[in-house]
């Protein structure tokens, strides 16, 4: 039994994209695209081919919302006026071929969103870029999936209507 400790630090990259719509519609156009999972359905999978192939339909863009959290009301009362949407988005089919190598890459599966209304009313959404994330893992397995999550999260940006970042 190892007991090192490691303290690995690693660069992050955060994607702040301006999207068209405000931010109502913007958040529902994100929920259109990033589907809530439909866990009940999963866990009743028989197989992993199974499974694989519900996700194929949960997630036609690649994607699905495994948690939602509304901090406008959250933060009701404060002194702050946000309005923001945080979630968790990924597929867990993907994150799979990385689980299998290192199961701390959960740490960064699945990835942390928010979309918020800027003080000038402007809807963004902030997210880390994912192959960043994953190349600290120091694996080329777990880096290959995440070059493939920014492939999948420039095509979102596009279909949400945002220009993607270049280095995405």
């Amino acid at each position: 039994m190892s007991t090192d400790t490691a303290v690995i630090d690693h660069p992050a990259r955060r994607l702040v994209v301006t999207l068209p719509r405000p931010y109502d519609a913007a958040r529902e156009h994100y929920e259109a695209l990033v589907p809530e999972i439909d866990l009940h359905r999963f866990f009743q999978m028989a197989s992993w081919r199974a499974t694989l192939e519900l996700a194929e339909i949960n997630a036609p863009h690649g994607f699905m919302r495994y948690y939602r959290s509304d901090i406008t009301a959250v933060m009701a009362g404060s002194p702050s006026t946000w309005k923001a949407t945080q979630y968790l988005m990924g597929n867990h089919t993907i994150a799979e071929r990385m689980f299998r190598h290192d199961p701390s890459v959960m740490l960064h599966a699945p990835l942390r969103t928010l979309l918020y209304a800027d003080p000038d009313g402007d809807t963004k959404l902030a997210v880390d870029q994912p192959s960043l994330l994953f190349a600290s893992y120091g694996n080329p397995h777990v880096a290959d999936v995440g070059r493939e999550l920014d492939t999948l999260l420039a095509q979102l940006i596009t279909l949400l209507g945002g220009d993607a970042p270049p280095h995405l």
